[in-house]
């Protein structure tokens, strides 16, 4: 599988993680991202035994675009200490259905993950075991009853822009899952756009930046 490398060194390995196919092995057996990546390394390398590789954040199965991994067991715990305090910027892009009112704003939630169904849900303040989801949106055009928007995380909850919008009633085209109703074979239509950090030895604030792929819906915002 041909996976695109953004930036690579000794501390850190950035790459564009392809649409459906999961972060790490799951009970499909499919191929996975990081088993992919730490044979790659291997062979590049001609590295025997074991490979580390750092998983410090993930994205959806069916979702494409931008990851940053550690190549230490140091830069991983200082990437991970960078997410807890919301240091590590992650910037989405998504196709949703309507267009989001106002076009530009904040929505929170209190989300709840069912675990033994993998599907989150929108739930009161105070439920048991839920948590606090808070993004930032704007819309940057709309055309044929659909409309691009970029998304910042604030938090970084499960599933989160994708119930989120939901909610706001403008689900991500392609999640049938949550509240698009059309027969659909294209991708979900959500893409890591950018992710900055700062280096975790040399410190450097550091953006690392992809593309969503030249298919419908994105190829009617170019």
């Amino acid at each position: 599988m041909d996976i695109k490398i953004l930036y690579e060194d000794n501390h850190l390995l950035v790459a564009v993680k392809p649409p459906n196919i999961p972060v790490q092995g799951d009970i499909t057996g499919a191929p996975d991202l990081l088993t992919l990546l730490k044979e790659d390394i291997k062979i590049r390398y001609n590295k025997p035994g074991n490979v580390f590789l750092g998983l410090v954040h993930r994205l959806d199965r069916p979702v494409g675009g931008v990851m940053v991994f550690a190549r230490t067991s140091k830069a991983a715990s200082r990437l991970s200490e960078q997410i807890r305090n919301h240091q590590m910027d992650k910037t989405y892009l998504c196709v949703v259905q309507g267009c989001p009112e106002p076009l530009k704003g904040r929505l929170t939630d209190t989300l709840l993950k069912d675990k033994e169904n993998n599907i989150v849900k929108v739930v009161k303040e105070g439920t048991p075991g839920a948590k606090e989801a808070i993004l930032d949106y704007e819309v940057l055009k709309s055309l044929q009853g659909i409309s691009l928007v970029k998304v910042r995380l604030i938090t970084g909850r499960s599933h989160q822009i994708r119930v989120q919008m939901s909610n706001n009633r403008t689900p991500l085209l392609g999640d049938n899952k949550y509240g698009y109703r059309e027969d659909t074979k294209h991708n979900l239509a959500l893409w890591s756009h950018q992710i900055g950090i700062n280096h975790p030895i040399t410190k450097e604030r550091m953006f690392f930046t992809s593309s969503p792929p030249d298919e419908y819906p994105w190829t009617l915002f170019t």
